[in-house]
């Protein structure tokens, strides 16, 4: 079963990471590039990637004359995705173990865990 592992955060939460000491910043990346070594060699690994900051994001919300229209985070968004893991395990309490896992390893960052949906076709 796949499932994607949702990290969020705020813009307080950010500043406060980016003001830590450079060694700080990278334990940390270290702790999570290990967790992601430990994923690939159980074979558990699919995908993890962070984004980009909030404010290079649109909405986006169909089209007018064949343009996409778009609009612009607004400021007064308390909470945004910072990155995602997807992982491929047995069942949730795997995935929930994981996402306990990378949680730790961020200071006890919340760590929204979702199950890929599976649809059966209609015959």
């Amino acid at each position: 079963m796949k499932y994607i592992l949702l990290m969020s955060g705020t813009n307080a939460g950010v500043e406060g990471y980016r003001a830590r000491p450079k060694q700080n910043i990278q334990a940390h990346m270290a702790v999570l590039h290990r967790i992601n070594q430990d994923l690939t060699e159980s074979g558990e690994f699919v995908a993890t990637q962070g984004l980009a900051q909030p404010k290079e994001a649109k909405v986006v919300r169909g089209e007018k004359d064949g343009v996409p229209v778009t609009d612009g985070i607004f400021p007064e968004s308390k909470e945004f995705l910072l990155g995602y893991w997807i992982v491929d395990v047995p069942n949730a309490e795997r995935a929930y173990a994981i996402a306990g896992r990378i949680s730790s390893a961020s200071g006890n960052m919340p760590i929204e865990v979702r199950q890929f949906a599976t649809y059966e076709a209609k015959s």
